[in-house]
């Protein structure tokens, strides 16, 4: 019944809904992750609270993405390029990947103030949700969804500016234990910035293609 659907789909010039539905899952994932992050650097959630809860956050995130390969394989109409499709998602996932890092480290850590980091992580989540935008835009409005993904590309190049002066105001002190932990704590949330950029040239990519 599922293939005579996507056939239904197919001839009706439709793409596949269920990858669609796959990458808005795994998007959502990623958001609840850096909610999640937000939540902890706020105080509203203790660190090894935000750890344990980040774990199946990741596991659903990797749940999403393994579906989304699955359906993949199956799919008779996909709304973009099969290698775009699997470029966003892997992205996506690299994006969950550096916020459970984030969490995590910040567990180990224990540094005393990390609300610096808000501003870094209020992008990430602009550019999550400027992708989930694209996503919905895919299948009916291509154009709009290039435009979506300059948004979220955009956010991701705010991440790395911001990334940049928190660098330049921790090396221009003292390289004490604290500050290196900063450093690295930064460079989690710019990881993130990455591959939020990343995903938004894998969309525009394959929305401009179709």
């Amino acid at each position: 019944m599922r293939r005579l659907g996507r056939l239904r789909d197919l001839l009706a010039g439709r793409m596949d809904s269920a990858l669609t539905a796959a990458l808005m899952a795994q998007l959502g994932a990623a958001k609840e992750g850096a909610w999640l992050a937000m939540a902890m650097l706020g105080g509203e959630l203790d660190r090894t609270g935000a750890h344990e809860r980040m774990r199946a956050i990741e596991h659903l995130g990797d749940r999403e993405r393994a579906r989304l390969v699955e359906e993949l394989r199956h799919a008779l109409v996909t709304p973009i390029d099969r290698e775009d499709l699997f470029r966003l998602s892997r992205a996506i996932d690299d994006v969950l990947d550096a916020l459970r890092d984030f969490v995590r480290e910040s567990h180990l850590y224990g540094l005393p103030r990390q609300a610096r980091f808000i501003p870094l992580l209020d992008q990430v989540i602009a550019g999550i949700e400027a992708l989930e935008d694209a996503v919905r835009d895919l299948a009916a409005r291509p154009s709009a969804a290039v435009q979506d993904a300059l948004v979220a590309k955009k956010a991701g190049g705010a991440v790395r500016r911001m990334y940049q002066y928190e660098l330049a105001r921790i090396l221009s002190g003292d390289l004490t234990a604290a500050a290196l932990k900063e450093r690295e704590l930064a460079g989690r949330l710019r990881t993130a910035g990455q591959a939020i950029a990343h995903a938004a040239d894998a969309t525009a990519d394959g929305a401009m293609k179709r």
